[in-house]
Order: structure tokens, then C-alpha cells, then sequence
């Protein structure tokens, strides 16, 4: 859809938000004002076919319309979206912090590969039902969105017109992950982006902000709290005691993140002798390798040193090749693997999971959200049986979640970060969550914080302010 500039008062500054409203995906929230429409963020829709099917769509919104994107952070379903928008029509800057730059450059060109894979594999076995079968987008895309990247220094101020300026603030998540807090016509609009926890592994704690007119907040884990359970104690004791049946491990991880947070967590306990030292640990992820070796890189956002975040990397074989994938697979002895993608959707993963699911002797180890209508979802939620690449395999091995290992604020953590707001007031909107997460907030918001907090609805246009 165009933007309707007749519907809105010339003076009128309003969000709507085309998506990650009421789901956690696809993320894509318009600023518009009277001089220029702002977009944060512009993810894939992940998911549930219904939710993945979108992506496929016309945009929700003229591309050529939008006069700035800002990407919080550099996940598929923040970044995803962009190669298709700068396709239909977007020319203008793309501002991120610096990690962001070249951590949404490997995820993009990973996703547009496997998209191109997926098609070839698709119409060499008659997988789909679209004759032939299409990419969603090609690297080629991905290329020609780059030169677009523009990056940003944290706690600078960025004008992209006389009433209307921006700044970035880390938010923890992942590292570039950040706020973004508009100065809009005198008042404070701020997009959280996906606030981090207060205690990470590898991560400092979101940068305490000041005071906002207007909060954009996600919701994803709203109504609940992670466990308050020693995490690294926590997998070891799962580790230890799949070792001890002689099992693998399958440790699914989000390539940019989670992946590096667990790989030092487990050099930790080897450290500490908590688990047995020559247990081999493998990374089977491309992405996860090259996104390991650009964070190094960037030491400044982490809170361990250059040579703590390097000896992570020590003891861990890093695979790049597929063909060497089912050498892995086929190693003699227990191991531990982590391979993307996190909510099982896709990725070399799969592979280790058609083997290892069938055996109660196994662990998989899931650490981050699952989405409804992924595999992962599924085996939280006990399924018998998986889907993959046509065939059913029974889901026998042990299912275990390790929630202090998510990249994501609990509802706790959530109420803290909103806490710091008592000046203003301000006018609290959910997105980024599902239904009942969203709900559980607003009335926590209500009660603990004497805040009004509204649920955004799809498209639905929200009056913010006239100007």
C-alpha cells in the first residue's frame, strides 16, 4: 500500500507497524511525520507457513515512499526483508551500528544462498508445488542492497532532516544490537529494538536511557520469567549426564549470538573441569564461524577481552564444508554440536537432528525462542514425531530448554528496562510478541508502572502526536 497522505493530518505524527505486531517476526514499523516516513527495522516473517508465506507478497508499503531505514540489529527477522525493499524500489540510506554492518552482510548472503539452494534442491525432487521453484531473493539482491549500509556511532546524533534526528544506544541481544531514540518534532520516540538480559556471557547489560514521550517496546518474553537456575550448571549437568549414556548433544544456536555465547560457556566448564576436557565440540555453521571471527573485531562491545573472546574458539572444530557434515555425524563416540538454525527451520541442523532425534540416548538443547509452527515449538511442546525434507522421524531423544541462554529479556528484565523511564510517563507500545506474552505485559506495565500500554495491531495506524 502507498502511504495515504490525505487519511493523516498534514501535522500528524503517527506509527504503524507492518508487521511484528502480535506475532515475533517480520519486524517493520513506520515513524511517519509530516516531512519524511521513517521505517525501523525490515525483517522476514519466520515461523508458521502462513507467517512465511507473506514474505512472498507485495510490499505492505511503497519502498520509493520511505525517505529512511534503521536497522536495530542484524537478525533475519529485523534485516531479512531489506535485499526484497531495496528490489521494490528503496534507495535511501540504511543506518545500523557498525557490528550490525557486517553481521547483516554474512546473514543476508547466507539466507539469499540457501534460498538459491533450496530452489535447486526443490526442483531436482519435486518438493514444491511452484514449477520451477523460485528464491525468495538472490545474492545478487543482497549486492545490490550493500552500498545502501551506512553506519552509525553509538551516542551520535543523526539528522535526517531539520525536525527530525535519531541516536543509537546497545541494548544487549547481540553485539551491535541497539535502541534507536528519535528526537521528532521535540519529542522523544524510542524503539527498543530486542532488549538483552541484565547478565550475559559475553554481552554488557542494555545502556540505561533517559527519559521517552513515546516507548516502541518489544514483548517477546512477557509473560515469563527464565529460570533462575546457574545456567552453566545447568548444562553441565544436562552434558555430563547425556555423556554418561553415551549420547550426542545438539546444541541448535542462532548463528550471530547465541552460537559465540555458548561457545564460551562450554570452554568455560572445560576450564573449570566441570565437564570432561576431550569431549570434542564441533561448530557446523559457516555463518556462525565468519560472524566469530568479525566480532573479534569488536571487542569494545563485549565484557570479556580480546584474548578471552579468541581462546573461546580453542578446542572447537570448525566445519564449513557439508560433505565433512556427515563425517561428523557418522564420528564414533559422543560430541557436542552446535549447528544453526535455532528454532530448527532450516540449515545444516537438520541433518544432525533426522540422526540424533531417534535416540533417547540424545540430547537436543534448545536456548532461545521458539516461534509457533517451527520444529522447535514442536519439540517443546513434546511432539511424537518431525517433519524433515518430506520423511517423518519419531521425536525419541531428550528434549531439554536451558532459558538462561536466551538472547532475550524476561518479563522481569523487561519491567526493569521500561522502570527507567519515571519522568514523562510515556506512552508504552507493545510489539515483537505473541498474543499472550503482549497481553500479560500490558497489565504488568498497568499495575507495576501506573503506564498505558497499547497492543499494536497490523497496519493499524496509531496517532502519536500533531506537531
Amino acid at each position: 500500500m502507498d502511504i495515504d497522505k490525505k487519511a493523516n493530518p498534514a501535522n500528524a505524527v503517527y506509527l504503524q507497524s507492518l508487521g511484528a505486531a502480535g506475532t515475533v517476526t517480520g519486524s517493520k514499523h513506520l515513524l511517519a511525520t509530516p516531512d519524511i516516513t521513517i521505517m525501523v527495522d525490515c525483517g522476514l516473517f519466520q515461523g508458521i507457513k502462513a507467517l512465511r508465506e507473506r514474505n512472498w507478497e507485495k510490499p505492505p508499503v511503497n519502498p520509493a515512499e520511505i525517505g529512511a531505514l534503521i536497522l536495530t540489529h542484524a537478525h533475519l527477522d529485523h534485516c531479512g526483508y531489506i535485499p526484497l525493499f531495496v528490489k521494490n524500489g528503496y534507495h535511501k540510506p540504511i543506518y545500523m551500528s557498525r557490528p550490525t554492518r557486517d553481521l547483516a552482510e554474512i546473514i543476508l548472503r547466507d539466507c539469499a544462498k540457501l534460498q538459491e539452494e533450496d530452489a535447486v534442491r526443490a526442483n531436482r525432487h519435486g518438493f514444491s508445488k511452484h514449477h520451477p521453484a523460485q528464491p525468495l531473493y538472490t545474492v545478487a539482491d543482497v549486492e545490490a542492497a550493500l552500498p545502501l549500509f551506512k553506519v552509525c556511532d553509538t551516542e551520535t546524533t543523526v539528522k535526517l532532516n531539520e525536525h527530525v534526528s535519531f541516536e543509537f544506544y546497545p541494548c544487549g541481544h547481540i553485539a551491535g544490537a541497539c535502541s534507536a531514540k528519535f528526537n521528532c518534532y521535540g519529542k522523544t520516540v524510542l524503539f527498543s529494538g530486542d532488549i538483552g538480559r541484565e547478565y550475559s556471557e559475553l554481552l554488557p547489560a542494555p545502556e540505561p536511557l533517559a527519559d521517552a514521550d513515546f516507548v516502541i517496546m518489544e514483548s517477546t518474553y512477557g509473560d515469563r520469567l527464565h529460570s533462575s537456575a546457574d545456567t552453566a550448571q545447568e548444562l553441565a549437568m544436562v552434558i555430563n549426564d547425556t555423556l554418561f549414556h553415551k549420547g550426542n548433544i545438539l546444541i541448535p544456536c542462532f548463528a550471530v549470538g547465541r552460537a559465540q555465547e555458548v561457545m564460551h560457556l562450554i570452554y568455560r566448564l572445560k576450564q573449570q573441569k566441570t565437564i570432561p576436557a576431550p569431549v570434542p565440540v564441533f561448530l557446523d555453521s559457516p555463518m556462525a564461524a565468519s560472524a566469530g571471527k568479525v566480532l573479534l573485531h569488536y571487542p569494545e562491545w563485549f565484557i570479556i577481552d580480546e584474548k578471552e573472546c579468541a581462546r573461546m574458539f580453542s578446542g572447537v572444530t570448525i566445519n564449513e564444508d557439508y560433505e565433512h557434515t556427515k563425517q561428523i555425524i557418522k564420528q564414533r563416540g559422543s560430541k557436542i554440536v552446535l549447528a544453526a538454525s535455532g528454532m530448527l527451520t532450516g540449515g545444516r541442523v537438520l541433518e544432525y537432528l533426522k540422526h540424533d532425534l531417534t535416540d533417547a540416548r540424545n540430547t537436543i538443547v534448545l536456548i532461545g525462542f521458539q516461534a509457533e509452527g517451527t520444529r522447535g515449538r514442536a519439540l517443546l511442546n513434546r511432539t511424537h514425531e518431525i517433519k524433515i525434507h518430506g520423511k517423518y522421524y519419531p521425536a525419541k531423544a531428550q528434549i531439554k530448554e536451558i532459558e538462561g541462554l536466551s538472547a532475550h529479556a524476561d518479563q522481569r528484565e523487561l519491567l526493569n528496562w521500561l522502570g527507567q523511564f519515571k519522568v514523562k510517563s510515556p506512552k508504552v507500545y507493545l510489539v515483537h510478541g505473541e498474543p499472550c506474552a503482549q497481553d500479560a505485559l500490558r497489565i504488568k506495565i498497568n499495575d507495576d508502572l501506573n503506564l498505558k500500554a497499547v497492543l499494536m495491531k497490523e497496519f493499524q495506524k496509531e496517532l502519536l502526536f500533531n506537531v
